[in-house]
């Protein structure tokens, strides 16, 4: 007996189910796309969706291909950061991913989190 005659359905749910990919797939540094800190406001996080948007309208830059991707990308960024829900999933999801930064990026994004003995209030001495 084989395989696909006991499960036959088997090759169909393994195309469906790809959801796993989600969890491996690096996400988009929307904090870069929209070229704002870690730590903007959502003002700061508006403004620049407005700059950038109006730069790189596909209507402004006609011919230019990447134009298009590009204000979609901005576009994406923006519907993510600007929504205080999708906002906190999206930096918690980028805490997965935290091994992948170089020192200066890494405490660019997780400055917030870096504590030192002073910062806590302990006194260092030297016995």
């Amino acid at each position: 007996m084989r395989w696909d005659e006991l499960k036959p359905d088997f090759n169909e749910e393994q195309q469906e189910d790809t959801s796993y990919l989600s969890l491996i797939s690096k996400p988009k540094d929307y904090y870069r796309i929209l070229e704002v800190d870690y730590e903007a406001t959502e003002e700061e996080i508006r403004s620049n969706f407005i700059r950038l948007a109006l730069k790189w309208h596909p209507d402004k830059k006609k011919g230019e291909d990447s134009a298009t991707s590009k204000f979609q990308e901005i576009n994406e960024a923006y519907q993510v950061l600007s929504d205080p829900i999708r906002k906190e999933e999206y930096d918690k999801k980028g805490m997965l991913y935290l091994y992948d930064y170089n020192i200066v990026d890494y405490l660019n994004r997780y400055k917030g989190l870096i504590l030192t003995c002073n910062g806590l209030g302990m006194q260092t001495s030297i016995l």
